[in-house]
């Protein structure tokens, strides 16, 4: 068994964090989600990061889903607890102020779909499939996969994957919008890189700009989300990268941005 459940790595600006767990698909015990949460948490304080990817070990799975065995014993009461911790790390990585890219290279089914659902975007294998499997086993998701499901995919893909419990493959995922990119299993960690390269190189202040946006004007009335965003950007024009980026752009040179 996997000594360690989450492993880290930094590439350049790119933080690189691993669900460790292949000789149990990556499933997500108490143990695992505890470890994401400890690593998000470092990803977010951490000024050398600006873009995190996060994926599963092993060839076969992203995350396979909740550990069953472990949610096998619980009572109702830990069985509530357990779903808060869950939704605790899944709401961790949405408010993360830096964009987080699932690199989804194997199955996500139940509590993995919500992971990656957690994320900002998510790059998908051609070879991966997603699902919501938990009606399968008498239970309902509970790390968010009703909500964030919906919002991403509509209320009647939803109800079909929660419903039935049957995964589809990456390229249906990809045109109910509940996976942004797909890309043959060979490339995948080559273009995801490539993606968390080009955010991590973005400015970060405006990065975090359009995720408060979207997190907020998303669960808000349309006046509301626009007096945000009127808000947020004007609070743009006090930053140094905008001034950077917008004399990059007359002066017709790359932008380098710092973060202030």
């Amino acid at each position: 068994m996997s000594e360690t459940p989450v492993l880290t790595a930094d590439r350049g600006a790119v933080r690189l964090i691993t669900v460790n767990r292949p000789d149990k698909l990556n499933a997500l015990n108490a143990a695992t989600l505890d470890a994401l949460l400890a690593a998000f948490e470092a990803a977010a304080a951490d000024p050398g990061v600006r873009s995190v990817v996060l994926t599963g070990s092993g060839p076969k799975a992203f995350v396979a889903g909740a550990d069953i065995a472990e949610m096998n014993g619980l009572t109702p009461v830990q069985g509530r607890d357990f779903s808060l911790r869950g939704q605790k790390l899944m709401r961790r990585i949405e408010k993360m102020p830096k964009p987080v890219v699932a690199m989804v290279n194997g199955f996500a089914l139940g509590g993995g779909l919500e992971l990656a659902m957690g994320c900002h975007l998510r790059v998908a294998a051609d070879t991966a499939k997603v699902g919501q499997p938990e009606i399968n086993l008498g239970l309902i998701p509970g790390f968010g996969g009703t909500q964030r499901l919906m919002r991403l995919a509509g209320r009647a893909a939803t109800l079909e994957l929660c419903l039935v419990g049957a995964p589809i493959d990456a390229n249906r995922a990809r045109e109910l919008g509940i996976v942004n990119r797909v890309v043959p299993a060979a490339e995948l960690e080559a273009e995801t890189m490539k993606l968390a390269e080009q955010l991590a190189n973005a400015a970060p202040l405006a990065l975090r700009g359009v995720l408060d946006c979207v997190n907020v004007g998303g669960e808000c009335g349309i006046e509301e989300g626009l007096e945000y965003e009127t808000a947020q950007f004007g609070l743009m024009f006090s930053t140094d990268d905008m001034r950077e980026g917008t004399g990059a752009f007359l002066e017709r040179r790359k932008p380098q941005f710092n973060g202030t």
